[in-house]
């Protein structure tokens, strides 16, 4: 080999050196990147199937967390006793509501807080015929739910207290996904 060859080669091997040293794989010193960590426990923090179901019958702090992170198949079981209770202490009179379940069967369907869905009826809330079989947009939840609490069996005791007076959204719905109306 020539000392040309020679030189060619070192040089070569010097300036990769040099580059190699001073190249790295961050474009930009002044910004970092914040890394996602995925190690560790996580705990499920809310639980609202239905709206204002928990924020009614169960009292905030501890006993709220802990229903939050119950798991829905364990929740009736655990929960019904202190739904009923507290459904007792909103409404002494209390007999039937307009499903016809007693304080029992409804606060235990209550206390299970999830979704049910249909695949065979009405997607609704309550629509008088279909139950729980879903929710729609335009579902007005908060009525049913104080309906379900207050109006009795046929729905029509303590009228001042089975509306909250809202009766529909402030803007149309979309008839495209995901169907949200427009923000102001």
């Amino acid at each position: 080999m020539s000392k040309t060859n020679k030189f060619k080669i070192i040089t070569i091997a010097l300036i990769t050196a040099v580059v190699s040293v001073n190249c790295d794989n961050n474009d930009s010193d002044s910004v970092s990147e914040p890394s996602i960590n995925f190690t560790g426990t996580f705990v499920q923090q809310d639980q609202m199937a239905r709206p204002a179901i928990n924020t009614v019958f169960i009292a905030s702090g501890s006993p709220k967390d802990e229903f939050n992170g119950t798991i829905p198949s364990v929740m009736g079981a655990k929960y019904q006793s202190v739904f009923q209770s507290r459904l007792m202490a909103l409404n002494p009179g209390y007999t039937t509501n307009a499903l016809g379940q007693t304080a029992a069967q409804f606060t235990g369907l209550l206390a299970t807080d999830v979704l049910g869905v249909s695949k065979t009826k009405k997607t609704t809330f309550f629509d008088g015929t279909n139950i729980l079989t879903g929710r729609a947009l335009a579902d007005d939840v908060i009525d049913v739910e104080l309906l379900l609490i207050f109006g009795g069996s046929a729905g029509t005791s303590n009228p001042g207290l089975t509306k909250d007076n809202v009766n529909s959204n402030d803007k149309t719905f979309s008839t495209t996904f995901p169907y949200l109306a427009s923000a102001w």
